[in-house]
């Protein structure tokens, strides 16, 4: 039966499941970062299972998670600071403009996947791939949600990696993602800065 599949399904040898503490940061995808508040033991289907009882910073969403499912629903810790270069790397990556012979409904269903994939990579591609489409043309009511779930995502889990605001990782991801035009003579010193302030 289903109920019991989770603990049917042994890890295999050398694996361990990450385990967080009370207190712990950790990302949820399509979530963002939160906060591991308890640890609770609950009967389900007259199993008793124990759940981390996270709470999403930004809107103080709680989500119950099994602690035996941490893999299954990707739940993990905030980027190392040395990984961020990397995930502006990712967004400093010129690509043509998502192309327009391909149906939206598509574009969002692979943008949705990526976003619940929970990697930061793949959602700074999501935010790469519809600022430059924002270039180009209004973004649609879905296109725009989706860019300020993948704006939101970044700037949450980049602030909390970096210890610093919000607002500092916003200008700098738009400056990464300016035009070449507009970035100027600036864009040398200033990316050079960006990459700088994590090592």
């Amino acid at each position: 039966m289903s109920k019991k599949k989770a603990k049917e399904q042994p890890k295999p040898a050398g694996q361990k499941v990450r385990e967080f503490k009370v207190g712990d940061l950790a990302v949820y995808p399509a979530h963002g970062v939160g906060r591991i508040n308890a640890i609770e033991t609950k009967i389900v289907n007259g199993e008793t299972h124990d759940f981390y009882m996270m709470k999403i910073l930004e809107n103080d969403m709680i989500i119950m998670i099994p602690t035996s499912n941490v893999e299954q629903v990707r739940l993990r810790d905030i980027i190392d600071k040395k990984e961020i270069p990397k995930v502006y790397e990712v967004m400093k990556q010129r690509r043509e403009s998502p192309a327009e012979t391909q149906t939206w409904n598509r574009r969002y269903r692979e943008y949705m996947d990526k976003i619940k994939t929970g990697s930061l990579y793949d959602v700074a591609e999501v935010f790469r791939d519809l600022s430059l489409l924002k270039l180009t043309k209004d973004l649609s009511f879905g296109e725009r949600k989706l860019f300020d779930t993948a704006q939101l995502l970044l700037v949450m889990e980049l602030s909390t990696a970096r210890n610093t605001d919000e607002q500092t990782i916003i200008s700098e991801i738009e400056l990464l993602l300016a035009p070449e035009k507009e970035q100027g003579s600036e864009k040398s010193d200033d990316s050079e800065n960006i990459d700088n302030s994590d090592k």
